[in-house]
């Protein structure tokens, strides 16, 4: 299996002095192309460091890290900004959102930045949105959208531009349960290819059966790996793969 993300002895601290936090320590991470991967643990176990770091938004204090065949510290800020901008797509805990944008438009940002013309980015913003259950809701800026809304505007923005990597933390924090499963099927047909994967951190145990290997973390290690098989993954590519799936598969920059 083709590899997406090598974390070798990871450690990393914060702060200086007396006040110097070590919030990873030396962890070692393996996760494949074609998986849906979930990261687990108590808060304040590192998870939300060890994710930054594989987006390339914090960097390692010692170790090694490999995402999609490339090493993020051995490339330029400006080159790190386009390796991201090209293959890595994100889920923030806090949305993210421009206030001044409606929900079609916050979703075609990374449209707009890779240079389509308006008028396709929006439309193919559109396009996500209503399967995602928002179609009524395009023209809304984020003030006029519930939590749950604005969450689900944000993992459409992470999968606008068709990403090798999507890392996302909490996605499901602010959705219903049936709002939550529509997402994480959404998810799984993209995981599922093998051009790419899926690193999610959740504490949400209703979704842990879509997950093809969940991590366990504490104190700033993986402590333990649980390797699956999605009981439902011939249903949610036969279900999902006629729209969403495909729908997504066309979407590149």
């Amino acid at each position: 299996m083709e590899t997406a993300v090598i974390c070798t002895g990871v450690t990393k601290w914060f702060g200086e002095g007396d006040a110097r936090v070590q919030a990873l320590r030396g962890l070692d991470l393996e996760i494949g192309m074609g998986e849906l991967a979930m990261l687990v643990g108590p808060s304040g176990c590192g998870k939300t460091t060890l994710i930054s770091i594989i987006a390339g938004l914090l960097d390692a204090t010692e170790g090694g890290v490999e995402v999609l065949g490339t090493s993020p510290s051995q490339l330029t800020p400006g080159q790190q900004i386009l390796f991201r901008r090209r293959n890595l797509g994100f889920v923030f805990q806090q949305f993210n959102l421009l206030p001044t944008l409606n929900a079609a438009e916050n979703v075609a940002v990374p449209l707009f930045i890779a240079g389509f013309p308006r008028r396709p980015a929006i439309e193919q913003a559109s396009e996500l949105l209503n399967e995602l259950g928002l179609g009524d809701h395009l023209s809304h800026l984020p003030s006029q959208l519930s939590g749950g809304q604005q969450q689900r505007v944000a993992i459409a923005r992470a999968l606008i531009h068709n990403p090798r990597l999507v890392v996302c933390d909490e996605p499901t924090s602010a959705l219903d349960a049936k709002t939550g499963h529509k997402v994480m099927e959404l998810f799984a047909n993209i995981a599922i290819r093998p051009d790419r994967a899926l690193i999610v951190v959740t504490h949400d145990s209703r979704i842990f059966d879509f997950a093809d290997v969940i991590t366990h973390m504490e104190d700033g290690k993986a402590v333990g790996e649980e390797r699956k098989r999605i009981n439902g993954k011939a249903a949610f590519s036969g279900m999902m793969a006629g729209s969403m799936s495909e729908s997504l598969a066309e979407r590149t920059i």
